[in-house]
Order: structure tokens, then C-alpha cells, then sequence
């Protein structure tokens, strides 16, 4: 299940990127238009800045634009820039990997196997989609 943090951020991405390029986006617009709590969306758009997804301006005419083109951005990189690993449990992830505590050979693991396979297609399906496939749903 994705997080409010996730579900907010891939909501106010969707709605800047279907602005006017050109124009930075307020905040209270988005929070307003996509019913986000406006010091929750700061937080979030704080991270995707940090990220180098988003770029902002300050003073009059400012806001948030994104730094990237929308058909390159992926919904699995956005998920991980969010939330972090894709992965269900830490041993079948790929960028966050931990060998779980109490599983004593993870090569002869079932519950690892069949995630890492869970893991693989979700990631297939996340990275075949784009912050521009989103914005035309």
C-alpha cells in the first residue's frame, strides 16, 4: 500500500506537470486543487527538490516547476524517491537490501524467492510507467 507521503507526492507531480511549464506552481494551489494538508505537501516537495525532480523559485511569480521531462521521470523512481524500497521485506530488495534476522539461509528461502518475483514484476510495471503516462490517465 502507498503511503499518504507517496500518494500526495505522485498527486501534486501529476498536477504540476500538467501546468503550464513555464509557470511555477503555489503551493496552496496544489494543496487546495488535490485536497493535500499544505505543510505535509511543503515536506513532500521538499524531498522531490532534493531529489533534483523539482526545481522552486521564490518571491512574486514563484513556486515549484519540475526540473525533468515528465516522459522520463518513472512512477518506480518516484515510489523510491518517496517511500524508498519497492520490495516487501529488506532481503528481497534490490537498492535496500538487509539480510532479515530471523531467516538463517535466504538461498533456500520461499518467502524470499516468491517476493524477489513479486518484486521484479511490480518493479517491470513501475518503470514502464512515466510521470507523463500519469498526467493523461
Amino acid at each position: 500500500m502507498l503511503s499518504k507521503k507517496t500518494k500526495y507526492g505522485l498527486k501534486a507531480l501529476i498536477y504540476i506537470a500538467r501546468q503550464d511549464p513555464a509557470v511555477p506552481v503555489l503551493i496552496s494551489d496544489i494543496s487546495e486543487k488535490e485536497q493535500i494538508p499544505k505543510k505535509f505537501l511543503e515536506a513532500i516537495l521538499l524531498d522531490l527538490k532534493k531529489f533534483g525532480i523539482l526545481g522552486s523559485k521564490k518571491g512574486k511569480g514563484g513556486g515549484y516547476y519540475l526540473l525533468k521531462d515528465p516522459k522520463t521521470v518513472t512512477a518506480a523512481t518516484l515510489i523510491r524517491v518517496l517511500d524508498g524500497p519497492i520490495a516487501m521485506l529488506p532481503c528481497a530488495s534490490h537498492n535496500f537490501y538487509e539480510k532479515c534476522d530471523d531467516c538463517p539461509h535466504e538461498e533456500t528461502c520461499s518467502l524470499n524467492h516468491f517476493l524477489i518475483t513479486v518484486r521484479d514484476n511490480t518493479l517491470n510495471l513501475l518503470q514502464q510507467k512515466t510521470l507523463y503516462d500519469l498526467t493523461v490517465a
